[in-house]
């Protein structure tokens, strides 16, 4: 049932909102509209908020907690602390690109190190509120990590689903947790549409289906940084990894929202998306110019970014052409020169979805779809050290010798000549 007036609100959060019809909800547990069964998204009140108090909170997403849908008082409770990761100035992969002025995002610095700390933090404020002792996910390995992680310091149960072909290091970076594994022989779009069947039977907080309106805002937090961090302005553009859509459309809000606020000047921006050849729904139909996503099945090194069938995929191909960007997509082979490019100018060593990222921001600029003067900010969501063996084929010892000082000094002049 719609509601005509705001329930209970959280924060500047006064409801839940259809994207489609705008029809109105309660702030419970529902992820789509019974109006249109269009998907849900936090709509808020007015919010009052000066940079000032921005720059008193704490290091960590909860100094957006007036922008964010969690009770006040969030950052005080036990949890990860993510947020406030670095924006580096990548003046060596500039020059290695032909580019100008080139920022990464490296949200590796995470507690479990991806950006879905962030995400997982929002929702799991909200899980509390509305009384899940379990809580659960359908992940292609990073949001596991960080819904194991979050329950574990929580003091909550944790049940996660995933592939059963996951990266090693994933496996094992959510095993460790604690909680309740389950691997589904196959992708990961099946493995949503089990969570989905177990969210409607059992009494869970699955983040990304029945919190999804919240959780997504998490997401948000990555814009709100990149802007203060560049002391209150927008960037000329953001290159941002494409798995379901909503990382790159909630930057964009974030955006949206500082602008409302007077936190930032309005200036236009563009917003590109990046996929992996092997599972680009998105970028496909960027391409054929349609304003919908062919659903395909996912073959790529690129896992955490291989959903075949993206929910938030039309939005995404509307910012990309409403801000005059673009969506585009790179081989498995270009995936893992740019984990290579990055790490050998920058010494940030990023997982699949950051090879995406530089390789799609280098293909961007030999197409001339964006400006080499363009200030540019380069999304990294994970740390390479949960995906080696992508680049573990190509990353191995220079040279193999005794331990001789006359055996190191012939092999070394041999590989150095």
């Amino acid at each position: 049932m719609t509601i005509t007036a705001p329930a209970a609100a959280i924060g500047s959060a006064h409801a839940l909102k259809c994207r489609e019809c705008g029809a109105l909800y309660p702030l419970d547990a529902s992820y789509a509209c019974f109006e249109c069964f269009g998907p849900l998204e936090v709509a808020y009140e007015a919010a009052s908020v000066t940079r000032e108090q921005i720059e008193a909170g704490p290091n960590s997403i909860w100094r957006y907690e007036a922008l964010l849908p969690v009770l006040p008082g969030a950052g005080n409770r036990p949890g990860l602390q993510p947020g406030f990761t670095k924006l580096v100035r990548a003046d060596n992969l500039a020059a290695a690109l032909g580019a100008e002025t080139v920022w990464v995002k490296d949200d590796s610095g995470n507690p479990t190190h991806s950006f879905k700390d962030r995400v997982v933090a929002v929702a799991l404020e909200n899980a509390r509120r509305l009384g899940y002792q379990t809580i659960s996910c359908a992940s292609t390995g990073n949001l596991a990590n960080a819904v194991a992680a979050a329950a574990a310091r929580a003091g909550l149960k944790s049940v996660v689903f995933v592939p059963s072909n996951l990266e090693a290091g994933k496996i094992v970076t959510t095993a460790v947790y604690g909680g309740t594994l389950v691997a589904i022989d196959g992708n990961y779009d099946d493995v949503n549409r089990l969570c989905t069947e177990v969210a409607a039977q059992r009494d869970w907080g699955f983040v990304n289906v029945n919190l999804r309106p919240y959780y997504a805002e998490g997401s948000k937090t990555v814009g709100y940084e990149i802007a203060e961090q560049l002391g209150w302005r927008l960037p000329d553009a953001i290159v941002s990894p494409v798995a379901s859509g909503s990382l790159m459309t909630k930057v964009d809000k974030a955006f949206r929202e500082f602008v409302q606020l007077g936190l930032v000047d309005d200036r236009g921006y563009q917003m590109f998306g990046a996929q992996a050849t092997g599972c680009s729904p998105v970028s496909q139909a960027f391409r054929d110019g349609h304003d919908f996503c062919k659903p395909v099945k996912p073959n790529t090194i690129a896992k955490s970014l291989a959903i075949g069938n993206p929910a938030d995929g039309p939005y995404a191909l509307d910012i990309a052409r409403r801000t005059g960007g673009a969506i585009a997509d790179v081989s498995d082979d270009e995936v893992v020169e740019g984990i290579k490019l990055l790490a050998r100018t920058e010494g940030i060593f990023a997982e699949t979805a950051g090879g995406v990222v530089v390789a799609t921001y280098r293909k961007l600029l030999r197409e001339g779809l964006v400006d080499p003067g363009a200030e540019v900010v380069l999304l990294n969501t994970g740390d390479g050290l949960k995906t080696l063996d992508a680049v573990a084929p190509t990353s191995q010892p220079t040279i193999t010798i005794s331990p001789s000082f006359d055996d190191f000094e012939a092999a070394y002049n041999e590989v150095s000549a």
